[in-house]
């Protein structure tokens, strides 16, 4: 494995990380953009908002099923490269079929599609990110993937709203043309990211296992392995989507601001969570390196507690304070940013290499099932009680899932 000779620790950042750090920007640049602009573009063509939140589920429950079938079929034969490169070339094709669609029935297809690519890379990637370096530099390496990967995120909305308002300068037949257009255009940075992890990554020499059989490989996955996807299971239940803090600082701002300006200084602080998300995701890979991957998840799995807490705390005192608001969503950059470098760096100190896709999909099963879960539950309980209550409890399984992690050895 010739990554390995020369992954030292001064050496962590080579062809294979960087390449990789690259095309995750690019592919993150290529489907934020459509994420920030598809309500809109729903919105034109006349399809219910409700529609959205069914895409939206589906396409993420997708992704988090194929990650456990793309990371045993590349233990098993022995193929990733080139399933990477076929999970980023289907974001580009997605949002075409989002470009053309004149219903919600293509943008449906066109979502899944690019989900289902994301479910199918994800794993394999990080296995090859693994191989690439050495131990003991495997958490800066994932920092560094995944500030690059949320660069992507954060430059991807803006410039795409800032596309979206050019292009209404323009003439056009109908209102859905400029958001044509955008989704046009995000076909660039996709097909770059198809080129950039083809020219750029090496993957490790990987063995096929032919006689590897699905259900017996998850079974025989290390027991510590099992116990700690328990405490990410736990923790993920009550990991809600960021896109609930947007609403929660909306509704919380609305009574002074007004709901239009509420919205727009909600959305600042979901840059401004990005944002933080960039700047530590590489500091903290470095300090899981000095002193252990284990213990500053275990860290952040309580400061996404707090995250919640405090949350429940602002409904319960119905407080409008910016200050307040400023320290949740910096909570939640800091605490995303340990959980997605560690999470995967964690995994690779637990299961063997011959097993390491596997281990990566059932990860990013149980994350993806957990989250899906976390977010139904914290709206149903919103809905039907309060939003302190539906805080409280993301915060109850969150510090559930913190116990569950601690106890791991």
């Amino acid at each position: 494995m010739p990554e390995n000779k020369s992954a030292g620790t001064n050496g962590w950042l080579n062809r294979t990380v960087l390449g990789a750090g690259l095309t995750s920007a690019l592919g993150d640049f290529c489907y934020e953009t459509t994420t920030v602009i598809l309500p809109g573009f729903l919105a034109v063509l006349g399809i219910p908002a409700a529609l959205l939140g069914l895409i939206e589920g589906t396409a993420d429950a997708i992704a988090s099923f194929t990650k456990m079938a793309a990371g045993y079929f590349a233990d098993k034969f022995g193929h990733r490269k080139m399933l990477v490169a076929l999970g980023y070339a289907l974001t580009p094709l997605g949002q075409l079929l989002i470009a053309i669609a004149l219903g919600w029935q293509l943008i449906l297809l066109g979502r899944l599609v690019s989900w289902f690519g994301k479910g199918l890379r994800g794993p394999l990637r990080d296995a090859i990110i693994v191989q690439a370096v050495s131990p003991h530099t495997r958490g800066r390496a994932f920092g560094f993937h995944r500030a690059m990967d949320t660069l992507g995120a954060i430059a991807g909305p803006l410039l795409g709203v800032a596309l979206l308002g050019w292009a209404q300068t323009l003439p056009w037949d109908d209102d859905a043309g400029p958001f044509r257009m955008v989704f046009w255009l995000t076909l660039v940075p996709g097909l770059l990211a198809v080129l950039a992890f083809l020219t750029l990554v090496r993957d490790p020499e990987h063995s096929p296992n032919p006689a590897m059989r699905l259900f017996t490989t998850i079974k025989s996955l290390p027991a510590r392995f099992r116990q700690y996807l328990a405490a990410v299971g736990v923790f993920g239940m009550g990991d809600f989507s960021h896109s609930l803090l947007i609403l929660a600082a909306t509704q919380l701002l609305t009574p002074s601001m007004g709901v239009v300006q509420a919205a727009q200084v909600a959305g600042l602080l979901y840059v401004g969570r990005n944002i933080v998300q960039v700047g530590l995701s590489y500091p903290v890979g470095v300090l899981a390196d000095r002193i252990g991957a284990t213990p500053v998840l275990v860290a952040g799995y309580a400061l996404g507690a707090v995250t919640a807490l405090l949350t429940a705390f602002a409904f319960w005192h119905g407080s409008d304070s910016l200050v307040l608001l400023c320290i949740v969503f910096a909570a939640a950059g800091l605490y995303v940013a340990v959980q997605e470098a560690l999470e995967a760096t964690v995994t690779a100190g637990m299961v063997p290499e011959r097993m390491l896709g596997t281990g990566y999909g059932a990860l990013g099963t149980v994350n993806g099932t957990a989250k899906f879960i976390s977010s139904s539950m914290v709206g149903l309980i919103w809905t039907a009680l309060a939003p302190q209550a539906a805080f409280a409890a993301a915060a109850l399984l969150m510090a559930a899932g913190t116990f569950v992690l601690a106890r791991t050895r």
